[in-house]
C-alpha cells in the first residue's frame, strides 16, 4: 500500500489502531457511560461528538465495518435541499471537508469518500469517543420505560459486552435499538387515509414526466419470450398486482449503492466479471435500450455526478439502473446474518451491472465506450475491495412517536413550535416494485414533489411515546410517514438531528427527567446560541 504523505500514513495507522482497540474492548466486560449511541452513521458520529462536547462520557457502537454511513459510503454529491437550512455541526462538517481540500472558507458539498472518512475520524478523535466496531445488539434490559443496559456481541469472535447508560440514541438506518426497546414503529407505506395525505401508498408514475420518473416506456414486454406470458417473467419483475392510488402496503423503496469510480489511469482498477455473473439479470436494461433508441447519454441511465480528483458519485436513473426494486423488503426487520447475505446479493447485482455495461454486445457503443474508461479507485475502500460496504438504506423502520411528521409538514400546512432542525429536500420516494401492467413492464412507487420552503422537524418526532420509553432518542428512524420521510431522510438533516438529540439527552441527564419532558424552547436556545458547541456543556 502506498501513502501519498506522512499525514495519510498517520491517518491510516490511526484507523488501524482504532479498529484494533475496539476489538480488544469488546472482549473485556462492560462499560458505564452517560450516553450510549448505537449506529455510527453520520448522525451517530456527530451525535457522539456533540455529546462529548457537552461534557458526557460517550460510547459509540457500530454494527458494521465503517463509520459515517452514506456520507462516507459514496454519497459525495450532497442531497442538501436548501443549503441555508443546514445548521450547527452538520454545516461545520461540510466546512471541514472544504478545509481538507485546502479551501480557507465556505463549504464543500461534493467530496470523495476518503475525505469524508477523515473528517469523521477527526470527530471521534477530538471527542475522545470510545468506539466499538462490528458490535451488534443482542438484548435490551428495561425497567418499566427506562433502558438500563444493552448487551452486544462482537461479530468477529462472538465475545460479549454490556453497556449501562443514562441515555440512549438509536442512529442506525434500520432502527434496531428502537425496535428491541419495545417502541412502536411502521415499515412500508401508509395508506393515504392514515394521515390524510396524497402522496403515500401505491403510485404508478408516468414515463418522462418532470425528471423522468424512472419509468419504462409503453411496449416493453415483461416476459422471457416477448409477448408470451407462458414463458415466465424476466428477472426483476414481481407478480404483484396494481392497486388504487394511495393504497398502503409493507413495500420499502429500493436500495442501491452510491458508486465511486475513477477514470484516472494511475488510480483505476478495471471492472471485472463477478463470480456469479448472470447476464439475464440485465435483460430489462437491454430491452430499455431498444425502446429508447434516441437516448444514448450516460445520464439517461445513471446519475453520473463528478467528484473531485476524477471520481464519481453514481446514482439510479431511468427505468432500469442501480436500484434493486422489491429486493430489500425484508432488510429493515432482518437479523444481521440475513442482512449480510442480502448485502452480498446487492454487491453482486451492482458489480454485475457495471460489467454488463462494459462487455455486453447489446449495450450501445457510445455508452459502452464511455463506461470502459472508468474503474474502481485504488485509494478508496481499501479494506473492502475498493467498493463501498454501505448499502443505501433509504428507509428502514419508522418510529410511531410522540408526533408524526407528514406531507402536511412538508407542504407548510402543519407547523410545529418545537423544531430542532430544518428539512427542505423534495418529497422523494424511489420505486418500490416492478410489475406487469396491461402486458407491459412498469415501475411502481416513484414520487418526486418539490418542497417550497424549509420546514421544522419536531423534537417530539425523535422521542418515543412516553408510555413506551423515556430515555431513548431516535434522530434517524424518526416518527414520520413514508412520504414525509422521503424529504427528511437526507444526510445533512440526519447530522442536524443527531446533534440536537445528543444535546436533548444532555439536558435530560442534567435535569434527571424523561426525554419527553425536555423543554424544547431551552433546547432551541442552546442550539441557536452555541451551534458548534464551542462553549461546551449546558452549564456555560
Amino acid at each position: 500500500m502506498k501513502y501519498k504523505s506522512i499525514n495519510h500514513l498517520l491517518l491510516s495507522l490511526f484507523v488501524l489502531m482504532n479498529y484494533t482497540v475496539s476489538a480488544q474492548s469488546v472482549r473485556t466486560a462492560a462499560y458505564t457511560v452517560d450516553i450510549c449511541i448505537y449506529g455510527a452513521s453520520s448522525a451517530g458520529v456527530v451525535a457522539a461528538y456533540a455529546a462529548a462536547k457537552c461534557g458526557n462520557s460517550v460510547i459509540l457502537i457500530e454494527p458494521g465495518k465503517m463509520i459515517g454511513g452514506l456520507t462516507t459510503g459514496g454519497l459525495g454529491k450532497t442531497d442538501a435541499g436548501i443549503k441555508e437550512a443546514i445548521t450547527g455541526l452538520s454545516l461545520r462538517f461540510y466546512q471541514q471537508v472544504a478545509q481538507k481540500y485546502g479551501l480557507s472558507s465556505g463549504e464543500q458539498w461534493t467530496f470523495e469518500p476518503r475525505i469524508a472518512q477523515e473528517v469523521m475520524q477527526d470527530y471521534i478523535r477530538e471527542g475522545k469517543v470510545t468506539l466499538l466496531m462490528e458490535t451488534q445488539l443482542s438484548k435490551v434490559k428495561k425497567e418499566g420505560t427506562v433502558i438500563r443496559s444493552v448487551k452486544l456481541k462482537d461479530a468477529r469472535d462472538g465475545s460479549a459486552v454490556s453497556i449501562t447508560a443514562k441515555q440512549f440514541l438509536d442512529c442506525t438506518y434500520e432502527g434496531d435499538l428502537m425496535a428491541m426497546s419495545g417502541v412502536s414503529y411502521f415499515v412500508g407505506r401508509e395508506d393515504n387515509s392514515v394521515y390524510n395525505e396524497t402522496l403515500n401508498g401505491f403510485q404508478l408514475p408516468e414515463y418522462h414526466k418532470q425528471s423522468g420518473y424512472h419509468q419504462f416506456p409503453d411496449g416493453v414486454s415483461p416476459y422471457k419470450i416477448p409477448g408470451d406470458p407462458s414463458s415466465g417473467l424476466v428477472w426483476g419483475i414481481t407478480k404483484h398486482k396494481t392497486e388504487p392510488a394511495g393504497t398502503g402496503d409493507k413495500k420499502v423503496q429500493a436500495y442501491n449503492f452510491r458508486i465511486c469510480l475513477t477514470d484516472s489511469a494511475e488510480n483505476r482498477i478495471p471492472i471485472t466479471r463477478p463470480d456469479d455473473y448472470d447476464s439475464a439479470r440485465y435483460e430489462l436494461m437491454a430491452r430499455l435500450f431498444e425502446a429508447q433508441p434516441n437516448m444514448r447519454g450516460i445520464n439517461h441511465y445513471f446519475i453520473w455526478s463528478l467528484m473531485p480528483n476524477r471520481k464519481t458519485d453514481i446514482n439510479n436513473r431511468g427505468g432500469f439502473s442501480t436500484d434493486m426494486m422489491a429486493m430489500n423488503y425484508d432488510w429493515p426487520e432482518a437479523g444481521y446474518k440475513k442482512r449480510e447475505k442480502m448485502l452480498k446479493e446487492a454487491l453482486s447485482y451492482t458489480k454485475g451491472l457495471l460489467y454488463f455495461m462494459t462487455t455486453d454486445k447489446r449495450v450501445p457503443d457510445t455508452l459502452q465506450a464511455f463506461i470502459k474508461q472508468w474503474g474502481y479507485p485504488k485509494d478508496e475502500y481499501e479494506q473492502f475491495d475498493h467498493f463501498t460496504p454501505q448499502l443505501y438504506v433509504r428507509e428502514g423502520r419508522r418510529m410511531i412517536g410522540s408526533y408524526v411528521m407528514t406531507e402536511h409538514n412538508c407542504r407548510g400546512e402543519a407547523k410545529v413550535d418545537d423544531g430542532i432542525g430544518f428539512a427542505s429536500y423534495g418529497m422523494d420516494s424511489h420505486n418500490c416494485d416492478r410489475i406487469v401492467v396491461n402486458g407491459m413492464v412498469k415501475n411502481e412507487g416513484n414520487v418526486e414533489v418539490r418542497v417550497e420552503h424549509p420546514y421544522a422537524v419536531s423534537y417530539r418526532s425523535v422521542t418515543p411515546q412516553q408510555k413506551e420509553c423515556t430515555n431513548l432518542l431516535v434522530p434517524v428512524c424518526l416518527s414520520s410517514s413514508h412520504i414525509a420521510y422521503g424529504s427528511i431522510r437526507m444526510e445533512p438533516v440526519f447530522m442536524v438531528l443527531g446533534q440536537s438529540a445528543a444535546m436533548a439527552a444532555s439536558l435530560a441527564i442534567a435535569k434527571d427527567i424523561p426525554v419527553q419532558n425536555v423543554n424544547a424552547a431551552e433546547l432551541q436556545r442552546w442550539l441557536h446560541d452555541d451551534p458548534y458547541l464551542e462553549k461546551g456543556s449546558i452549564n456555560h
